[in-house]
């Protein structure tokens, strides 16, 4: 049985898109079709983790949603070649970066229930395991859409006051829209900080399984987005800590 996670944050600079495409490498690495669709419209950007040149991709997520093809053309087969075995495949539908399509997005819109057709037809056409939904952060209609349709929610939050505040709202807007399963995942949490005390603070406040804690990492920074951290760093306490996570979805 397919399923949709939706991987949101309420917050702008969680990691959230760096989050799922290190989710994607190693469910590939487990032998899954996964497909990510890159719902961020207005600020899209995992396609730079794919090394995929948005700019000269013929379709995106765009073109479907404005009529111009069907979604299965806006896909894209980015899986990594790696050094370890790679047995499933990593699909990406991107969002276009011209800024003239950014522009109509935000002046225009789209329907948003063409998404839910696209999400169905992008499973019955690749075959998909699982397809992974990189939101746009904060709650508006599509991201709605998104997280009623899902089976899975991961919502990415820092150690942050601000996040703290905002994940609240996500968890309760995602509870009354009855999602079948939701997992948080803290990102960026300081060395300094006990990585156990803050799992259990977390769970305990919301309500709500932890399904990582990821720490702050200079490799991390210094990759700068060019290519996928947990091929490049298999045996960093961030890989290891995102094993968990995929254990949790695919349990």
């Amino acid at each position: 049985m397919s399923r949709i996670i939706s991987i949101h944050s309420f917050r702008g600079g969680t990691g959230k898109s760096n989050t799922t495409a290190n989710i994607a490498a190693l469910l590939a690495k487990e032998g899954v079709r996964t497909g990510i669709v890159d719902t961020d419209i207005q600020s899209p950007g995992i396609h730079v983790l794919f090394g995929l040149d948005a700019n000269d991709a013929r379709y995106s997520l765009n073109d479907y949603l404005w009529g111009k093809c069907e979604i299965k053309k806006a896909a894209y087969d980015v899986t990594p070649d790696s050094d370890t075995a790679i047995d499933g495949k990593i699909f990406l539908i991107p969002s276009s970066v011209r800024p003239g399509d950014i522009a109509r997005v935000l002046q225009y819109g789209y329907d948003v229930n063409l998404l839910r057709d696209g999400f169905r037809k992008l499973i019955d056409e690749l075959e998909l395991d699982f397809l992974i939904i990189d939101t746009h952060p904060g709650l508006n209609e599509e991201t709605l859409l998104s997280i009623a349709i899902s089976d899975i929610l991961v919502v990415i939050l820092r150690p942050d006051q601000q996040d703290y505040q905002g994940t609240g709202i996500t968890i309760e807007v995602s509870r009354q829209l009855e999602v079948p399963q939701m997992y948080l995942v803290v990102n960026k949490a300081p060395a300094m900080f006990d990585l156990a005390e803050i799992r259990r603070r977390v769970g305990e406040t919301y309500n709500c399984d932890v399904a990582g804690v990821l720490p702050h990492s200079d490799e991390m920074m210094a990759l700068a987005s060019e290519g996928i951290f947990v091929l490049r760093y298999p045996e960093h306490p961030v890989t290891q800590e995102l094993h968990q996570v995929v254990k949790a979805l695919m349990a």
